[in-house]
């Protein structure tokens, strides 16, 4: 039986590989589950799968969670903050790292993970975008497998050789002229540019596809998501940005596409469930039953494809412009970017001022070879105070 660490256990993916994990009890335990703040939904899991270790960041909710554990008599250790994410991320008895903790915070725990020499199953894209060559280079030094779970890239994953990652031979080795990265459009595709400066938290909220966090529905909403899959994608499989063309498909059927130099393109199909790459990633290289409903062709009826308007999604433009740079210009569009968002879901800033944001604190902001993890959160914090003036300024404003 195969141990799984859980970071960011109470959100969407996090539940979703509960769900995997509970449909193969004789192959997977769940040995460690991690949360924020979310108490309730924590103990909730703790009573469900019985983890050795649960940890919460903040310092009042494991106050709370450890006597709720107490008083329901479970055997569990609770602990608490960045070190106790890291230390369940390493435990002998964990095979497998689930990494779905969102933004910044997941970067230190899951390169644990990595440093550790685990199976790092990567939902959280931002420990790529942010670290990027220190990240992979710990994969290689440590001995770890690093699986995509985002669909897109797990998607990416199946459409290439069998192989650990694209890095392992190159594209043009495997003979693969482009990538194919396809995303939803998110909410607002066929918005006017113009309506969206009165757009609500609760409308940019309702991804017509998904069902995920608000901080990556927003970033859905803007197309900031697939950005940041770019820059992914580019550390994940070895490849330069212009190697990768985006692909709007609003039925989120093709979760992205690979071309070869033949003129082939494979495509991996599936329904919208992330069960679905869960699954796969944990089971890879075999495969197992993942509980989702199966793909009906002829409900589907009709695929539809279109290239992205930068007019509408100018993030995705700030993201490509980034991903041509080295460095730690990502890491500052990552931390302009959450707080933004942050700021949009708190309603201090407006959905359209989100790029303007970004852009504002790209241009204020010197970007530094990224030579060590310091480096890169330094830049990271500089990137959030100023970010933060922006929105102060663009809020006063508005």
């Amino acid at each position: 039986m195969k141990g799984v660490t859980v970071l960011g256990s109470t959100g969407s993916v996090g539940v979703n590989t509960l769900d995997v994990i509970a449909q193969h009890p004789t192959k997977y335990r769940a040995v460690a589950l991690t949360a924020n703040q979310n108490v309730a939904r924590l103990f909730e899991q703790c009573v469900a799968h019985r983890p050795d270790y649960a940890v919460m960041m903040d310092a009042s909710a494991a106050a709370q969670l450890q006597q709720k554990i107490a008083a329901e008599g479970l055997a569990i250790e609770v602990l608490l903050g960045a070190d106790g994410l890291a230390q369940v991320a390493t435990l002998p008895q964990c095979e497998q790292v689930m990494a779905a903790i969102v933004g910044a915070a997941g970067l230190l725990p899951t390169l644990a993970a990595a440093r550790a020499g685990k199976r790092v199953l990567l939902a959280n894209k931002e420990a790529l975008v942010m670290s990027g060559q220190l990240f992979m280079d710990a994969v290689q030094t440590h001995g770890a497998e690093l699986l995509p779970i985002d669909s897109e890239h797990n998607a990416i994953f199946q459409c290439m050789p069998a192989l650990v990652s694209g890095r392992s031979a190159g594209l043009e080795a495997c003979g693969i002229e482009q990538i194919l990265l396809t995303g939803s459009g998110g909410p607002f595709r066929a918005v006017s540019p113009a309506a969206l400066v009165d757009v609500t938290p609760d409308q940019a909220c309702a991804h017509p596809n998904w069902e995920m966090g608000r901080k990556i529905s927003v970033d859905s909403a803007t197309m900031m998501n697939k950005g940041l899959e770019l820059i992914e994608a580019c550390w994940l499989f070895d490849v330069p940005p212009e190697k990768i063309q985006i692909v709007v498909h609003p039925q989120s059927i093709i979760h992205s596409m690979v071309e070869y130099v033949d003129g082939s393109v494979l495509a991996q199909m599936g329904s919208p469930d992330m069960r679905i790459p869960i699954a796969h990633a944990m089971a890879w290289p075999q495969r197992m039953s993942s509980g989702v409903e199966r793909l009906n062709f002829f409900d589907i009826a009709r695929l539809d494809f279109e290239p992205p308007d930068d007019t509408r999604f100018p993030c995705l433009r700030l993201a490509r412009e980034v991903a041509q740079q080295k460095g730690t210009a990502a890491a500052i569009l990552n931390a302009a970017n959450e707080i933004a968002v942050a700021a949009f879901l708190a309603e201090t800033l407006q959905f359209t001022d989100i790029s303007r944001v970004i852009e504002a604190t790209l241009s204020d902001v010197s970007a530094h070879a990224a030579t060590s993890l310091d480096t890169v959160l330094q830049d990271d914090a500089t990137a959030r105070e100023v970010a933060r003036e922006h929105v102060a300024r663009l809020g006063a404003v508005a």
